[in-house]
C-alpha cells in the first residue's frame, strides 16, 4: 500500500501550504485540542468550518485563539443535520476531535457511544456522498486516545492488544474500530491518531497544569498524587501539527500513535511546572491524593509509524511547552484586561 508519507525535509511552512484553499471541518473545535487544530488550519489558509451546538459564547473563544472560521450551529448527534451540513459545504477533509468522557464527570454511557462511535459512522457516510476525489490526502483524521490501550504494557505499538478499563477508553476504541470498518465500507482514506498526555493552553481547569497555574496565585499547599506514574507528555501545538501532517498521507483506516516517545513522571512534570511558575517546591504535597486506578503503566511509546509517515517527531520539551503555556495565559489575560477597560 502506498502511504504517501510527507518528505522528512518538509518544513512547517511547506506542509501547511498544502492546506491552503482546502475546505476543512473541525468537529469538536471548541475543545482543548480542537482549538489548536482549527487555529493551525486557519494559519495555513484553509477555509475552516466550525460546527458548534450553540454559537452564543463561542465567538469570544475563537477570537482568543485567533480562529477565523465559519461557525455553523449543529447538533452532532443529529445524523440528518450532519448529513445536510456535509452536503452543503462539501468539505475536503474532516478533523474529528469531538469526544465524550475525557472529563471524569462525564459518565453517561449512551452519550459516550453516541459521540465516540455513532458520530464517526454518520460522518463517514456523509463523506462518502460528497468527498473531494481531487484531494490526495485523507478524508478524515479521527482522534483516539492512549486510554484505548488500558492495561496493555510494553512499548504500546499500534498493534498492541487494546485492554481499556474506562468508559472513555472503551467507547473510543469502539470508535477506532468503527472508523476502520467505515473506511473499508465506503472506500475512504482515514486514520485514528491515538493521543497521549496532551497539555498546553486551553486545558480543562481540573487537569494538572491548570491546577498548578491557578495555585501559583494563592500561596496555598498543592495536594498531588505521589506522581510516580510516567506519561508521554505532548504539547498541544505538536499534536495539531501531527494531525495535519497525517492528514496529508493516504492511509485507510489505520491507527497511529501521536506521542514524543519519551516518558516523564507526573512528579517531574509538576516540579518543572513549579520552577516555571515560581512555586516553592515545599508547597507540592506529593502523596496527599490517591493515585487513580486507571493510571496506565507501560514502556516508552513506539512512534515509529508516525515518523515513517510524516518525517517528523513532536519535539517541544516539557520546559518549553510550559513556558509557552504560561506566556499564552499572560497574553490573553492582558488582552482581556485591555478589552475590559475599553
Amino acid at each position: 500500500m502506498n502511504n504517501n508519507p510527507a518528505k522528512p525535509n518538509d518544513t512547517t511552512r511547506d506542509f501547511r501550504r498544502k492546506y491552503a484553499g482546502t475546505r476543512a471541518i473541525v468537529l469538536g473545535s471548541t475543545g482543548f485540542i480542537g482549538r489548536g487544530v482549527a487555529r493551525v488550519l486557519c494559519e495555513a489558509g484553509a477555509k475552516v468550518f466550525l460546527p458548534v451546538r450553540g454559537s452564543g459564547a463561542v465567538a469570544d473563544v475563537f477570537d482568543k485563539y485567533s480562529i477565523d472560521g465559519d461557525i455553523c450551529e449543529l447538533d452532532l448527534l443529529d445524523a440528518q443535520s450532519v448529513l445536510s451540513l456535509y452536503r452543503e459545504i462539501c468539505p475536503t477533509v474532516t478533523f474529528n476531535l469531538a469526544g465524550y468522557g475525557v472529563d471524569r464527570e462525564e459518565h453517561n454511557k449512551d452519550l459516550a457511544y453516541q459521540t465516540n462511535v455513532d458520530l464517526i459512522r454518520t460522518v463517514c457516510s456523509a463523506i462518502s456522498e460528497v468527498r473531494d476525489h481531487g484531494w490526495t490526502g485523507l478524508d478524515i483524521v479521527n482522534v483516539g486516545t492512549a486510554m484505548e490501550y488500558g492495561l496493555a504494557g510494553g512499548d504500546l505499538a499500534e498493534d498492541s492488544e487494546a485492554l481499556p478499563t474506562t468508559l472513555y477508553g472503551k467507547s473510543k476504541l469502539a470508535g477506532t474500530i468503527t472508523l476502520t470498518d467505515s473506511c473499508r465500507k465506503f472506500g475512504l482514506k482515514g486514520v485514528t491518531a491515538r493521543l497521549f498526555s496532551v497539555y498546553g493552553p486551553g486545558e480543562a481547569p481540573q487537569r494538572l497544569l491548570p491546577t498548578l497555574i491557578h495555585a501559583a496565585r494563592n500561596g496555598q499547599p498543592i495536594p498531588l498524587t505521589a506522581g510516580l506514574h510516567k506519561r508521554d507528555f505532548v504539547y498541544v501545538e505538536d499534536v495539531a501539527e501531527s494531525l495535519m501532517r497525517l492528514g496529508l498521507t493516504s492511509l485507510s483506516g489505520e491507527v497511529v500513535n501521536v506521542a514524543t516517545g519519551v516518558l516523564s513522571s507526573t512528579r517531574t512534570f509538576a516540579e518543572t511546572a513549579a520552577e516555571t511558575l515560581g512555586i516553592d517546591h515545599a508547597r507540592l504535597r506529593f502523596g496527599s491524593l490517591p493515585t487513580r486506578l486507571e493510571e496506565m503503566n507501560h514502556e516508552p511509546v513506539t512512534i515509529r509509524r508516525l515518523v515513517e509517515l510524516t518525517g517528523w517527531t513532536p519535539r517541544t520539551t516539557i520546559a518549553e511547552g510550559l513556558r509557552k503555556t504560561v506566556s499564552f495565559a499572560a497574553l490573553t489575560a492582558t488582552q482581556a484586561t485591555v478589552s475590559g477597560m475599553g
